[in-house]
């Protein structure tokens, strides 16, 4: 696909942007009926497979995770995120925007997220309403 392409796909399916590829199964937590509906069905356009739930019993490449202020506490929404997935697989942490209901504060995502033992290495406009931030954990460094 050419520069031009890609940059037309990302107008048009806001979930070319976070990096998914065909073939991927990705693991969704959070939904609720705020969630935005065009970037769901374009990961799912992207990786040519439905979203699975928090019932998915086998390892995911990567996890979506919808999490507002009220939702309890983020670092344990982190953390139980990172079970099912490999290391290095990243979880896209998905978060009202500023001044929206449920905004949550930049500071407690890093915060969060370094104590889950995850590194934040970009952030994207998820849509209309929602802000992401992609979140990976650390890749072992040599195996004895």
């Amino acid at each position: 696909m050419s520069a031009t392409a890609d940059h037309a796909e990302e107008r048009t399916n806001p979930a070319a942007r976070l990096g998914f590829q065909p073939g991927q199964v990705v693991q969704e937590l959070g939904y609720d009926e705020d969630t935005e509906q065009e970037l769901r069905e374009g990961i799912e356009a992207i990786t040519g497979q439905e979203l699975v739930g928090e019932d998915h019993d086998d390892v995911a490449d990567a996890v979506v995770l919808w999490f507002r202020e009220d939702d309890g506490d983020l670092t344990d929404a982190l953390v139980d995120a990172t079970t099912m997935i490999d290391p290095g697989a990243p979880v896209w942490l998905l978060t009202p925007k500023t001044g929206r209901d449920g905004y949550v504060e930049p500071s407690e995502i890093g915060e969060a997220a370094q104590t889950a033992g995850l590194a934040q290495t970009s952030s994207v406009n998820a849509g209309k309403d929602w802000s992401g931030s992609r979140l990976v954990t650390p890749k072992t460094a040599g195996k004895k």
